[in-house]
């Protein structure tokens, strides 16, 4: 079952979802020596980063990954990783051999080859029950919801979202500026041993909601795997019964 959290306000989240995150790596590392966790972009989860570079300890012998990104430079102000960069792998001192970009300057078929090829030499894989293949493994993996249920760059009836076994995909056509972008396939999200969900604001309240109904291609967030999902949201994005 889907593990769901309601906070008072977006800093409580981004609080929360910090401890959850740090529970999760502190697990992987002692019960197989290393962590592998997944970051996205957005205003939510950027909060998070900073309250997670706090503790640079925690980050020994865990390898950074992106869920998404851009199909721009690393400098980009639009750019995933910059953001990554600034509110937590330079804070935290996290050391560069450990965080694997998204070489989203090379364009989104290019950029999503060379981060499977990335993606499946780095991580271990495990045979996966809902398709009987391997997938790489994350250990946790970090996701906002869009306003239209999107979660990565997984949006809403998709071609992507029918692809069930790549395990990094290239957009060309994102609802959302800038078109072209990378994103994690779903099969890598429903590989991961936890998704931790970030929700704030009054107009995530109906995604959020849509997500916890039917599985759906028209919400990319409700194909995510329930039995290891958590999300936290603040009391403005909860929906009617509030979580709890």
């Amino acid at each position: 079952m889907t593990r769901l959290t309601s906070c008072a306000d977006a800093e409580a989240v981004a609080a929360r979802a910090a401890e959850e995150v740090s529970r999760h790596l502190a697990t992987a590392r002692a019960q197989r020596g290393s962590a592998h966790v997944a970051l996205s972009g957005g205003r939510t989860p950027g909060r998070t980063f900073e309250l997670l570079a706090r503790d640079p300890d925690q980050w020994q012998s865990v390898d950074v990954w992106f869920a998404d990104e851009r199909c721009v430079a690393p400098e980009d102000e639009q750019s995933n990783f910059r953001l990554a960069r600034e509110l937590l792998l330079d804070p935290a001192g996290i050391d560069a051999s450990r965080v694997h970009r998204m070489q989203g300057e090379l364009g989104p078929d290019e950029g999503a080859a060379r981060y499977a090829e990335e993606l499946l030499g780095g991580l271990p894989r495990e045979t996966q029950p809902h398709n009987g293949a391997a997938q790489p493994v994350l250990d946790v993996v970090v996701l906002g919801i869009g306003e239209d249920g999107h979660v990565a760059s997984l949006f809403p009836d998709a071609p992507t979202l029918a692809d069930r076994t790549s395990a990094c995909l290239g957009v060309h056509d994102s609802p959302k500026p800038p078109p072209q972008r990378i994103t994690l396939g779903l099969p890598v999200l429903l590989a991961a041993r936890r998704c931790v969900l970030l929700a704030t604001g009054a107009g995530k309240s109906a995604p959020l909601a849509a997500m916890l109904g039917a599985p759906t291609p028209h919400v990319p967030a409700s194909l995510l795997a329930r039995d290891r999902l958590t999300v936290i949201a603040d009391d403005a994005a909860s929906p009617d019964p509030p979580l709890s």
